[in-house]
């Protein structure tokens, strides 16, 4: 398996893999991926990555997405990792969310943040190992309009990890 840029040719097994991710009612509030059109316009240009099973099957992908408009946060990014849900727990997501954190530094992103359902245990512990921390617990910080739990208010972890290389004087 390698770890690449992202090309456009992806963007059908990206939208598939988030669409699998989000059946699980653990991963976003969101219910469904949407179009590639829409998930290139919501995430940077760089630090799109592929996790490539070596013969162009996509396992995985990872992006950075604007918290803020504003300039004083142009160096803060909301990261995304999802792993087909066939191939978790092979070290997938590990290699994934190293290429995010590599690549963020070298766009000059000092502050990398993560919104995580406290349920989604293993992501937690993932980007822990990665040197995120948890900040807080925004309790009941959005209704799920779909799955198991429709209907029901969720807590969501926001975890952030600060770059010791990037944005330091």
């Amino acid at each position: 398996m390698i770890i690449r840029e992202m090309v456009l040719a992806d963007g059908g097994a990206v939208i598939d893999i988030y669409n699998r991710a989000l059946r699980s009612g653990h991963a976003s509030f969101q219910e469904n991926g949407g179009t590639w059109s829409e998930w290139d316009g919501g995430h940077l240009l760089h630090c799109r990555y592929v996790a490539d099973d070596g013969g162009g099957k996509v396992l995985g992908w990872a992006g950075l997405s604007s918290v803020s408009g504003r300039c004083a946060y142009a160096g803060v990014a909301e990261i995304s990792v999802y792993v087909d849900p066939d191939f978790q727990g092979q070290g997938i997501g590990r290699q994934l969310l190293t290429a995010l954190v590599e690549g963020s530094e070298q766009h000059g992103i000092w502050t990398l943040q993560a919104g995580i359902f406290p349920e989604n245990s293993g992501s937690v512990a993932l980007h822990q190992k990665h040197g995120f921390e948890i900040l807080c617990r925004r309790h009941g910080f959005g209704r799920m309009t779909y799955g198991s739990m429709q209907g029901q208010w969720r807590d969501v972890l926001l975890l952030e990890r600060r770059s010791k290389l990037v944005g330091i004087d």
